[in-house]
């Protein structure tokens, strides 16, 4: 884990206690450039600047609702909560590109989910992108820390190039605001872990290049062919 934050999630320049906070509060750091965040205690939006626009980190709020609610096995449940009504797994089927696979899966979940943000979640694990590395984390399964913004299906097909499972650019992990679905992708799996509704996962069943596969809540994840790390 990263936190406390020490640098400026804004610009990346070192922080020190800012000097008007209350004894005894929550430590709130400031930088040379007068950008001020909260590094111990965070639980308060945080703004970050790409693309010419600012954009919202998630606290652990906005993750309350997965935190500790997955089972521990090998089933699908390790990675999505049990709160679905359909599960299945997906990775990039062979002689088809990340980048054409992971945009099947993205374009599927863009076409039967109305207009509103994604939250994007990237995995630290100190060799992967994780965006906006300055950014404070969110911890998630076993202490996993991510990087959570909210963004949009664009951003999470166009921010990053590489990640545990190969180089395409997907987060490791995705919802919509209304949490309709969940897409999860743990530090050992060479797939990706998907819950949602059947109509949903039916949808990525029938796309060739999503290559998804149905799987039960009690069933081993692992899709026939791959191996766990």
């Amino acid at each position: 884990m990263t936190l406390p934050v020490t640098t400026c999630p804004h610009c990346g320049r070192p922080g020190t206690i800012f000097v008007g906070q209350e004894p005894g509060g929550p430590t709130d750091l400031v930088c040379s450039e007068g950008h001020q965040w909260r590094a111990a205690g965070w639980t308060e939006p945080m703004d970050v600047d790409r693309d010419g626009r600012t954009w919202r980190i998630g606290t652990p709020d906005d993750v309350a609702w997965l935190a500790g609610q997955t089972t521990q096995g090998f089933s699908i449940t390790t990675a999505i909560p049990p709160v679905f009504d359909a599960y299945a797994t997906f990775h990039s089927p062979e002689g088809v590109g990340f980048d054409a696979h992971e945009r099947a899966v993205v374009d599927e979940l863009a076409g039967c989910t109305p207009d509103q943000p994604w939250w994007l979640g990237y995995l630290d694990t100190g060799a992967h992108d994780v965006v906006f590395p300055h950014a404070p984390r969110v911890s998630l399964y076993w202490d996993y820390p991510y990087v959570l913004v909210e963004a949009g299906p664009e951003q999470a097909l166009t921010w990053r190039s590489g990640h545990m499972r190969g180089d395409g650019p997907l987060p490791d992990l995705f919802f919509p605001a209304d949490r309709s679905w969940l897409v999860s992708a743990l530090w050992d799996d060479t797939w990706t872990d998907f819950g949602g509704s059947a109509d949903v996962v039916a949808r990525l069943l029938r796309n060739s290049l999503v290559n998804a596969r149905a799987v039960g809540p009690d069933e081993d994840a692992c899709p026939p062919g791959l191996t766990r790390e």
